[in-house]
């Protein structure tokens, strides 16, 4: 049988000029029966179009904080590092990524990212703005789990898993504020914030805010999700 090619976008470290990967990322598309690529960071359309061409499905990771101008804000003093180059290269991917059907999953930063360029808007710094007390940002180990997200019922998530209550490892301080009209909630943490989506008129764009890349291995939801991923490439 074909593996589907996966394309991972890029963690950057802009002190160290470099670009990396947590290895969870590649070994859990791995072990769903995918062969994952690390793709450049280019704003080039001619050459993420070629991108589109050759990979059947595109994972959105996690790293810096996306610029609040994608949610039309100006930048507090709470928003952390971002990336204008990797903002950039996103918006271009998920465009031709929708244009063209492909199957999309994001992790932490990929739904804050997906959320924001459809129209919704995003929290600068959670803790800050809404004084919650869940625990949305643990120390290591981060393959542990942090606090419980309950699932929407009928959502695909619920229907996949078979599960209404979901224990996730959570590593973030921004999270979705306004959800995009054209997304739709498939979990919420007990705290109300939306902690996974999906994209009803795509075939497979779906985003959680935890990190299954660092729990698959321990976690059979997390093997699941990106089971899920894999198999809508074929």
């Amino acid at each position: 049988m074909k593996k589907p090619i996966i394309g991972v976008t890029p963690l950057v470290d802009i002190q160290r000029e470099s670009y990396w990967l947590v290895p969870g990322y590649m070994k859990g598309i791995e072990v769903s029966g995918g062969i994952p690529i690390m793709l450049p960071l280019t704003c080039n359309k001619a050459d993420i179009d070629a991108l589109i061409n050759m990979c059947d499905g595109f994972l959105f990771t996690g790293g810096q904080d996306i610029s609040p101008s994608l949610y039309r804000e100006e930048k507090s003093s709470l928003c952390g590092e971002v990336c204008k180059e990797r903002d950039t290269m996103e918006e271009i991917l998920f465009e031709i990524v929708l244009e063209n059907d492909k199957s999309a999953l994001g992790i932490c930063r990929g739904i804050q990212f997906f959320n924001a360029y459809l129209g919704g808007t995003i929290y600068q710094d959670l803790i800050a703005e809404t004084k919650t007390k869940v625990f949305h940002k643990q120390k290591p180990p981060y393959g542990k789990s942090s606090h419980i997200v309950n699932l929407v019922k009928g959502s695909p998530l619920q229907n996949l898993l078979k599960t209404h209550n979901l224990p996730v490892n959570s590593y973030h301080h921004q999270g979705v504020k306004k959800l995009a009209g054209n997304l739709e909630p498939m979990a919420y943490a007990t705290d109300n914030l939306v902690e996974s989506v999906y994209m009803p008129s795509k075939k497979f764009v779906w985003a959680v805010q935890w990190h299954p890349e660092f729990s698959y291995t321990t976690d059979k939801y997390s093997r699941m999700i990106f089971r899920a991923f894999v198999d809508s490439c074929l």
